[in-house]
């Protein structure tokens, strides 16, 4: 095994170009950790959100970012007997709780890995895990939806009812979306008002906060849930929340092997199918993270992947 290897570092806050590639060391395997050669990795909102500063009191520089991995183990710790070297797994690495995913290496407790799925490659598979693995916790951990429930979806891409620009509307309901609302033409509390017959939905998943989220409870059927992935940048006025008796409930997921194997349930049966927007390498990381940060207004669908290992071009 080479003793170092490639990695986008993040060297100081600010905009796409404050990561420099450099040759670091490659981790030292503890006790009930894998060390994983890393095929593929991804670009969250949270990714450029910590390059930019918001989070800036947990991540102490120079620091290796990123929250997705696609990769096979080389490597086991004592203890580990759950894999084997050779095995394809995907995984979030911890947040704010070491080394992240912009690397060709990563090691990781084994707590946190789960199996790949069998029919999807590793580009695929290192679009779903941060994402999955929240949507998982938020929809059925959390807002516990349940089959016959009405769903709306702000700044979906995802009976659904999803928010969008008219553009994107065929996009989504290609996704599974039933319905779909233009926020820019139609106020959407009136929009879900006229399509449940007056009676909203029974769950809310907010990806956009602000005036979405404050306005969210207008739109609920009585008991309705709430889950929102957003930080409540304002206070919320939540009368309207009361007087439904509406559950709200605000999602930093946790990463874990039990959503992995639920998630990879579903990859395999067909019923979640990744979408991936654009794939560049590792090298262009500063690029990529540009694309996802200002992509909405060029009409990037889907995930910003990095091909760590080749394999695109291969």
């Amino acid at each position: 095994m080479t003793k170092t290897m490639k990695a986008a570092v993040l060297i100081r806050f600010g905009g796409p170009d404050v990561f420099e590639l450099r040759d670091v060391e490659v981790p030292e395997v503890g006790p009930r950790q894998v060390r994983v050669r890393v095929h593929a990795t991804a670009i969250n909102p949270l990714d450029y959100q910590i390059r930019r500063g918001d989070y800036k009191d947990y991540i102490p520089l120079p620091a290796i970012t990123g929250h997705d991995i696609s990769g096979v183990i080389e490597e086991l710790g004592s203890g580990v007997h759950e894999f084997a070297v050779g095995d394809e797994v995907y995984y979030t690495p911890k947040i704010f709780g070491g080394a992240g995913s912009y690397a060709e290496q990563h090691v990781a407790d084994v707590e946190l890995i789960g199996r790949k799925p069998r029919n999807l490659t590793h580009l695929e598979a290192a679009s779903l895990t941060l994402v999955g693995g929240t949507v998982w916790e938020a929809f059925s951990q959390r807002a516990q939806l349940r089959t016959g429930e009405t769903i709306l979806i702000h700044g979906g891409a995802g009976r659904v009812i999803t928010t969008a620009l008219a553009r994107d509307h065929d996009f989504v309901r290609s996704l599974g979306a039933d319905e779909a609302i233009d926020f820019t033409a139609e106020d959407y509390v009136e929009a879900v008002a006229r399509l449940t017959g007056g009676e909203g939905v029974n769950v809310i998943f907010d990806t956009i906060g602000g005036e979405t989220l404050t306005r969210s409870p207008l739109a609920l059927a009585d008991a309705g849930r709430v889950v929102s992935l957003v930080d409540i940048a304002q206070p919320q006025n939540l009368i309207e929340a009361w007087g439904k008796n509406a559950a709200y409930h605000f999602v930093f997921t946790r990463q874990n092997r039990g959503k992995l194997d639920a998630l990879t349930d579903l990859v395999e049966r067909g019923l979640v199918k990744p979408v991936i927007g654009a794939t560049l390498p590792l090298a262009r990381i500063g690029e990529a993270h540009e694309l996802l940060e200002n992509g909405s207004a060029r009409g990037l669908r889907g995930k910003v992947v990095i091909d760590v290992s080749g394999e695109a071009s291969a």
